[in-house]
């Protein structure tokens, strides 16, 4: 339980950072820009939040065969995605990074640009107008785009089940054998464990809650802007 759990925390943690470096920045340009098929990558962006949890396991799956172009070059790289870290790291950021990328969107949007063009009046460049102005104030949206993007990924299986249901070896716990938690889960109640299922089940509810009161009560300190009332759900 605790190399399954560790290795949960690790996976979304991995997801997390990538969904946000790739994320906030897509999303700014969502935000900022109007190009030639803008409506056809918010569509695709969406996508992954409606498709049901196998869907996307296959998705990624013909995504990663070896006979297609990217299965091909993550190849050539020696990066394997079938049943190690990455291919959980994959599955999450695919069901996830939605969430940061819509969230950092709409934050971005409601920074009028009015201030951006006072800050740039008193002097500020472009980039220091962003950093002073635009992503403090977007600052709130993005954290909460971030959290509900942990938040799936934790909670994803289906696309587990299909590109990674077992880990081999496990990083860095020394287990030869190890599953995100939900999958952990699917095997107790499979074998008929309904009360360890329950078990692993609570405590991993209870590392969630954890987590979020230490973002609300530890971000609202640091980062007031972004952490105050009503912000993160």
């Amino acid at each position: 339980v605790v190399t399954s759990l560790g290795f949960t925390l690790l996976a979304s943690g991995l997801a997390l950072a990538i969904s946000v470096l790739l994320g906030v920045p897509l999303g700014y340009v969502l935000a900022r820009r109007s190009f030639r098929g803008k409506s056809v990558l918010e569509s695709l962006i969406t996508l992954p939040i409606v498709l049901p949890h196998l869907i996307a396991g296959l998705a990624l799956l013909l995504l990663f065969a070896p006979g297609s172009p990217v299965g091909a070059l993550a190849s050539a790289m020696g990066l394997s995605v079938f049943d190690t870290i990455w291919g959980v790291v994959f599955v999450m950021v695919y069901v996830s990074a939605s969430y940061t990328v819509l969230a950092s969107a709409a934050a971005f949007h409601t920074v009028g640009q009015d201030l951006i063009e006072v800050s740039r009046s008193l002097g500020a460049s472009p980039g220091e107008a962003f950093a002073t102005v635009t992503l403090p104030l977007a600052l709130r949206g993005i954290a909460a785009g971030a959290v509900l993007t942990w938040a799936r990924s934790v909670s994803e299986i289906g696309g587990f089940l299909i590109l990674a249901y077992t880990v081999y070896p496990a990083p860095p716990y020394g287990g030869p054998v190890t599953a995100p938690v939900s999958v952990f889960v699917y095997n107790l109640y499979q074998m008929g464990d309904l009360a360890g299922a329950t078990a692993v089940a609570s405590l991993l509810v209870l590392v969630a809650f954890v987590l979020f009161l230490v973002v609300r009560i530890g971000g609202s300190r640091l980062f007031p802007i972004a952490f105050g009332p009503g912000s993160v759900p």
